[in-house]
């Protein structure tokens, strides 16, 4: 009889796969020993696989050179990094190794950007495209960027009133883009985004405070929808309504040359993922030539700006289990030595399922478990993962201890999260490390931040 955790891995799914596998009954990710990580720097931990940004990157570059090359499509692609997903500053590191542009969010956005030009990271020449809704700080900083003349700066208008203000801030010609307010899903809380401007706007828009201005010309037009970029009836309709707004406005202003696609590339959240990236590439480029061939316009520039997508597979936490509580006669609570609420805040404010494995003892029975976390709120726990209603892992034993690891974790859990800041019931940071390849190919790790202390809050709290 086939009781054992592997067995019921081996019997679910394929396995093992590109980044996860077995030796010795320790779970190598990407031919990282995560069992001796823990012996290393314990737990909690997180930590950030930095070679697999460079190899998402490389990999949507591939997939848009091959479409563009085999479509004869005439524009260009620029891959921009979505900085919100993670700003740290060894992530950017290794993102600008591979000749890519920047997407900012926020005001201190335009900080990092600063650093990274003066650092040297950021060439000149590159485009930052400023998205996002701009309070009167966040417009400052663009204007001084844009008159510093070192990068291609485009501001991508969310309403008429930021493009005023840019106009009174500086006589500097402008690029602009403009953001479509893009109807979302029918499923969707909201009906339409909170960001941009009406389909219906965006051309009167055009036509009563454009047209004339010669300060401003028109570059880009920005498309995105909350719930991503999927094969869906309803993606390609919006990507339609899309193409036509952006037709007649290349009609109306011969500078525009840019489509914005934004983010939302998937990533994967379960070892049963399956997401054709080339063929949505390829049918893409399809739409949007087709779209230019009926109405006799030139082939637009093709941005993304994924974020997720770019950093989400790089990320992991290890937690062990520290006790098991039976409270009913069908419930059994595994405890974690951390919190799910406060480190990945994900899986509490949004549902959010990562990929979940043990880290050892493979080869014991395995049984169902509830996840618990440490702080006193009834919602701290993870009860599912996306392919089941129940979660399978190896029983508890006091005697071996339990170590678990939460997978593609990379993407917005520490700004979420507050790195660094207060954490619900005074729960602390974990340590956190990164990994990386020296130029041989072996594998390193080094220390990012130690785990958060007792005096860490206390000054935080003005004690």
């Amino acid at each position: 009889m086939r009781t054992k955790y592997i067995d019921l891995i081996e019997q679910t799914f394929d396995f093992p796969q590109n980044e996860f596998n077995l030796r010795e009954d320790r779970l190598f990710f990407h031919g990282i020993d995560l069992m001796r990580l823990v012996d290393e720097y314990g737990t909690p931990l997180k930590f950030n696989y930095l070679p697999q940004i460079s190899n998402n990157i490389q990999r949507a570059k591939s997939w848009f050179r091959e479409a563009i090359n085999n479509l004869g499509y005439s524009g260009k692609y620029y891959y921009s990094y979505c900085t919100k997903s993670n700003h740290f500053s060894f992530v950017l590191d290794e993102v600008l190794k591979n000749d890519i542009h920047i997407e900012t969010s926020s005001a201190f956005d335009i900080d990092i950007v600063n650093n990274l030009y003066n650092s040297g990271k950021l060439t000149d020449g590159k485009y930052v495209i400023c998205n996002g809704y701009k309070p009167e700080l966040y417009l400052n900083k663009i204007v001084r960027l844009i008159e510093d003349g070192n990068l291609k700066v485009i501001p991508v208008v969310d309403n008429i009133d930021e493009l005023n203000s840019l106009l009174a801030k500086t006589d500097k010609e402008l690029n602009i883009g403009i953001r479509i307010a893009s109807e979302e899903e029918p499923k969707f809380e909201f009906y339409t985004s909170r960001l941009g401007i009406r389909y219906r706007e965006i051309v009167p828009f055009h036509k009563q405070v454009l047209k004339d201005n010669p300060q401003v010309k028109v570059k880009m037009l920005h498309f995105f929808i909350n719930t991503g970029i999927n094969d869906t009836a309803y993606y390609w309709n919006e990507l339609t309504k899309c193409l036509r707004i952006y037709s007649d406005l290349k009609k109306l202003c011969p500078e525009l040359d840019s489509l914005n696609i934004g983010g939302g590339f998937p990533i994967k959240k379960s070892l049963a993922f399956d997401f054709d990236y080339a063929y949505m590439v390829r049918e893409i480029l399809t739409q949007v030539k087709r779209v230019c061939t009926e109405t006799d316009i030139p082939e637009p520039h093709i941005f993304t700006e994924f974020g997720s997508f770019t950093v989400g597979e790089s990320g992991g936490a290890i937690f062990s289990i520290l006790h098991q509580k039976q409270q009913n006669d069908r419930e059994k609570w595994n405890m974690i030595d951390s919190s799910f609420m406060t480190n990945l805040p994900d899986t509490w404010a949004i549902n959010q399922r990562f990929i979940m494995l043990p880290i050892n003892r493979w080869d014991d029975d395995y049984e169902r478990v509830l996840l618990g976390g440490l702080t006193c709120d009834s919602d701290d726990y993870y009860n599912s993962e996306q392919h089941s209603n129940a979660i399978y892992l190896p029983k508890f034993d006091k005697s071996k201890v339990l170590y678990i690891g939460f997978f593609n974790t990379g993407a917005y859990q520490e700004t979420i999260g507050g790195f660094g800041g207060l954490k619900h019931c005074l729960i602390p940071e974990p340590k956190h490390i990164m990994i990386n390849r020296d130029e041989n190919g072996k594998i390193f790790s080094k220390l990012f931040s130690e785990e958060q202390t007792a005096e860490d809050y206390l000054k935080i709290l003005g004690y």
